[in-house]
C-alpha cells in the first residue's frame, strides 16, 4: 500500500502550500516596510517642492562639490583595493607561506572594527600632537581634514569586499590550471592574464560593484577625518548630514537620492553579475 501526497497541497520540498503563500507574503510584505518605504519617502521628500527645487539642490556649489569629492575618493579607493584584493587572494589561495592566517584575520579586520574607531586611529595618527602629524606640519604636508585622509580612510573599510569575493572562488577553482601553464612554458603573468583573470573576472566584478558602493556612501570614517569643511571636505553622506542638521530637509534629501539611486543601480548591476557568473560556471561545469 502507498501513499500519495497531493499535488495542490504539497511542493518540491514538502511544505504545504499555504505555508509557502504565507512566507512569501510575509517577506514582501516585510521588504516593502524596511526597503520600499524607505526609497518611497527619499524621493518623496527630495521632489516636495517640485522638480526644480530638486535640480536646483543637487547642483548647488556645496553639493557639486561633495558629489566630485566622493566621485574622486571612490576613484583612488576603488582601483588600489582592486589591486591589493587580487594580489591578496592570488597569495592565498595560490601559496603556502608563513603569516598567512595573520593576512586572512587582517583582511577581515574592517568588518570588526567600528569605522569611526578606524578614523579616530587615523585622526590620532596624522593628529599635529602626534609624532608623524608634527612631521607632516614642518614639512607643509596636508593629509588630516584633506583629500589624503578621506581616501586612507575609505581604504581601510573597503579593502576586504574584493578580496573576501575573490579567495573563496580561487580556492573552488584550484590550481591545475596555472601549474599546466607554467609547464607549458607560461610567464606568471601570462598566465594571469591568460587563465586566472578570465576566471574570476565575474566575481571581481561583484566584489568592485560592492566596494564602490561602500566607498561613496561611507560616512562613519570620513566624517572622523573630514573636518567638514565645506565645499572643500565633504563627502556626499557628510554633505546629507549637514543640510538635514540645517533642517533644509528637500536639499537634504535630494542630495540623499544620489546615494539611493546608486544603491539601486549597484542591486541591478549585482542581479546581473549573479545570473551571468552562474550562467558562465555552469557551462565551464
Amino acid at each position: 500500500m502507498s501513499l500519495s501526497i497531493p499535488q495542490n497541497k504539497q511542493s518540491g520540498i514538502g511544505e504545504v502550500l499555504w505555508v509557502r503563500i504565507a512566507l512569501i507574503i510575509t517577506g514582501m510584505l516585510f521588504l516593502g516596510a524596511v526597503i520600499g518605504l524607505p526609497l518611497a519617502a527619499v524621493f518623496t521628500e527630495a521632489l516636495r517642492k517640485g522638480l526644480d527645487a530638486y535640480v536646483a539642490s543637487i547642483i548647488e556649489p556645496d553639493a557639486l562639490s561633495a558629489i566630485r569629492l566622493t566621485l574622486l575618493v571612490a576613484a583612488i579607493a576603488v582601483p588600489l583595493n582592486i589591486v591589493f584584493g587580487i594580489a591578496a587572494s592570488w597569495a592565498i589561495t595560490k601559496f603556502e607561506f608563513t603569516g598567512k592566517r595573520l593576512l586572512i584575520t587582517l583582511i577581515d579586520l574592517p568588518f570588526s572594527v567600528s569605522p569611526v574607531i578606524s578614523g579616530l586611529i587615523y585622526a590620532l595618527m596624522f593628529g599635529a600632537q602626534s609624532l608623524l602629524g608634527s612631521w607632516l606640519l614642518e614639512h607643509d604636508i596636508q593629509i588630516l581634514f584633506a583629500v589624503p585622509a578621506l581616501v586612507i580612510a575609505t581604504i581601510f573599510v573597503t579593502f576586504p569586499f574584493v578580496a573576501r569575493e575573490l579567495i573563496p572562488l580561487m580556492e573552488e577553482q584550484g590550481t591545475e590550471e596555472e601549474e599546466a601553464a607554467i609547464l607549458l612554458g607560461a610567464s606568471g603573468w601570462r598566465t594571469f592574464v591568460s587563465i586566472t583573470l578570465p576566471n574570476i573576472r565575474w566575481g571581481l566584478l561583484y566584489g568592485v560593484l560592492l566596494c564602490n558602493a561602500r566607498a561613496m556612501g561611507e560616512f562613519g570614517a570620513v566624517s572622523v577625518v573630514s573636518g567638514h569643511i565645506k565645499g572643500e571636505t565633504n563627502t556626499i553622506p557628510l554633505q546629507v548630514e549637514i543640510l538635514y542638521n540645517e533642517y533644509n530637509f528637500v536639499a537634504a534629501f535630494s542630495v540623499a537620492s544620489i546615494l539611493t539611486l546608486l544603491a539601486v543601480v549597484t542591486l541591478l548591476l549585482k542581479r546581473v553579475v549573479e545570473k551571468y557568473g552562474a550562467k558562465t560556471k555552469k557551462i565551464t561545469t
